[in-house]
């Protein structure tokens, strides 16, 4: 896995997933995508960058904004500039996979 300052779990159940993960400045959600999952974002403290691949585009969501990435697209999470973010993530619905991207 790769580092975060802090990662909640708040619940768990079938196909089902929700934290609160908080990056330090500098830190990131490396690039990568899920088989069956959209990640729902919900920016708590930013601005938060998220990048997409096929198709290329860059969200940045103000605290209480919102942005879902759909099942196989490729995807990235940042603080704005490389600062320090916190969100909440839901993630479903089906079977949780991190697919690295590149390497």
């Amino acid at each position: 896995m790769y580092p975060l300052e802090q990662r909640e779990l708040v619940a768990e159940a079938a196909g089902l997933r929700m934290q609160i993960l908080t990056l330090a400045a500098g830190q990131e959600v490396p690039w990568h995508w899920h088989s069956e999952v959209t990640d729902t974002f919900w920016c708590m403290e930013g601005p938060m960058v998220i990048e997409t691949r096929a198709p290329n585009s860059v969200t940045v969501l103000q605290p209480g904004q919102m942005h879902a990435v759909p099942p196989h697209t490729a995807h990235r999470v940042t603080g704005q500039d490389g600062g320090r973010a916190r969100f909440a993530i839901l993630q479903g619905v089906g079977t949780y996979d991190f697919k690295p991207v590149g390497g």
